[in-house]
């Protein structure tokens, strides 16, 4: 049987594509807020002996947590045979020891919470530091879909004569996937951070590549400050107005504005988050794993 997908709220338009690309159908969730700012939830499909996906990114994770929460349970209580997530962005990656005593390693708690309410999971490129797999604190089947492919084939549309530009030795492995699938060369910065938006960007010698357009590749883009310094070392270094390219633009407070203030020429992001902008379609990348989860 086919999956049934069901978006939690903004992400109406990414259930669709999956849908229409799974051979599934899409319901609806009704999320709403009670006047003391508790969750009303209703299903909005018929679920008995489905197999249901619930579809949305999990930035700004808090207030999202409770719907996805009661919507799991409430898809078991229906009839659903199974329930998973397909979440573009996972949240709660970045606590992933105990740095100072006392602190909570979020990651671990986050990844048991879900675990305990669904089947299975779909993310798209998890900013994974100390961990090797999701499965180090996952204790259900998880999928990780690469946005590589879809990068690609963005950036050899959009841009002539790319270079590829990591801002950081994180970066090094999937800039270089990316640069090899289309012949453009790359080069990856060095990174000192002294705080969530403190941070110092080198970059190597760049004088063989001045004719070529910098395209800045992340994986999150939060606060941005990584991406605006190597924005700035570049446009200081006399190469051609950069394009910023992220998995996954969170763009938190003023990100977007002081990264256009920075010089970006052209800024955009895959659809794990809705934003506008948004320019790389990612629902083809994720059926198959989708498919293969939800049978």
């Amino acid at each position: 049987m086919t999956p049934l997908l069901l978006p939690l709220p903004g992400h109406e338009a990414l259930a669709d594509a999956l849908a229409a690309r799974a051979a599934g159908s899409a319901g609806r969730l009704e999320v709403r807020a009670f006047p003391d700012d508790e969750t009303y939830l209703r299903v909005d499909a018929r679920c008995e002996g489905r197999s249901v996906a619930l579809v949305g990114s999990l930035d700004r994770p808090d207030p999202r947590l409770l719907p996805l929460l009661f919507a799991a349970d409430t898809l078991r209580e229906l009839g659903a045979t199974r329930v998973g997530l397909v979440a573009p962005y996972l949240a709660y990656l970045r606590q992933d020891r105990r740095f100072q005593d006392g602190e909570a390693v979020t990651s671990r708690i986050f990844a048991a919470l879900l675990s305990s309410r669904l089947d299975w999971l779909v993310t798209l490129d998890p900013h994974l530091h100390r961990f090797r797999s999701l499965d180090e604190i996952y204790t259900i089947p998880t999928r990780v879909v690469h946005a590589a492919p879809a990068l690609a084939s963005w950036i050899s549309a959009n841009v002539a004569h790319p270079l590829l530009v990591g801002p950081d030795s994180e970066s090094r492995q999937w800039v270089a996937d990316v640069a090899d699938r289309i012949g453009a060369p790359h080069a990856v910065a060095r990174k000192v951070r002294r705080g969530d938006r403190d941070v110092q960007i080198s970059l190597p010698d760049l004088a063989p590549h001045r004719g070529r357009t910098p395209v800045v590749l992340d994986d999150i883009v939060s606060t941005a400050r990584t991406m605006i310094q190597t924005v700035r070392q570049l446009v200081a270094a006399g190469l051609p107005a950069p394009v910023c390219v992220g998995v996954h633009g969170i763009f938190a407070g003023d990100a977007l504005d002081a990264l256009e203030a920075a010089g970006a020429a052209r800024i955009v992001t895959t659809r794990s988050i809705p934003h506008p902008t948004n320019a790389i379609e990612i629902a083809d990348l994720l059926v198959p794993a989708l498919t293969a989860s939800a049978r």
